[in-house]
């Protein structure tokens, strides 16, 4: 059994994976991304943090936050999005994989991966080429040929901000994104 070991750092910014159980395209379906939208701002209301980027992809997403200074909860925020989400998903009549008697005893369900990957974002560099491959990510999929095209997205709060052109990722080859998939938990 792998011994997961997570960074505690106090304020810290972090980069997160969270994929569905066996990648269960959840999020192709609009119920499903409302409500896991409606959880998110929950969350950042109740726990406060700050949501710097976020990608909903069909089977997984990918988010950067920054935790309030002295905060290292990040994994109490993941535990709550996940177990609300799947409280709801599944009380709207949503579907959920199977999972075997001992993860049933454990009480999961058929919804999320039972862990999730982070990576402590270590200086500007770090972070700026994560927040890339964030917004990046559905032409990397093959979802949509520019991140323009992709909605569920902070793609366009970027844009709007002045933070990324609106052609940025037309360019055919975007080479300091080439190599992420080693730093991003896919």
């Amino acid at each position: 059994m792998p011994n997961w070991r997570r960074a505690y750092v106090p304020g810290g910014t972090f980069f997160f994976t969270v994929v569905t159980e066996r990648r269960q395209p959840l999020f192709a379906n609009e119920v499903a991304r409302r409500l896991l939208g409606d959880v998110f701002r929950e969350c950042l209301r109740d726990w406060s943090f700050e949501l710097n980027a976020i990608v909903l992809l069909p089977d997984h997403l990918h988010a950067i936050w920054t935790l309030p200074r002295g905060d290292t909860n990040y994994p109490g925020r993941w535990s709550k999005i996940k177990r609300e989400f799947t409280k709801r998903w599944l009380a709207q009549g949503g579907s959920e994989q199977q999972v075997s008697e001992g993860h049933q005893r454990d009480g999961r369900r058929g919804v999320w991966q039972p862990k999730y990957w982070e990576h402590t974002l270590e200086d500007e560099d770090d972070f700026e080429r994560h927040f890339d491959y964030i917004h990046f990510n559905p032409v990397k999929h093959g979802l949509v040929t520019h991140p323009t095209l992709w909605p569920w997205s902070t793609f366009h709060r970027w844009v709007a901000a002045g933070v990324y052109p609106q052609n940025w990722g037309n360019v055919p080859n975007m080479p300091h994104l080439d190599n992420m998939s080693d730093t991003t938990g896919e």
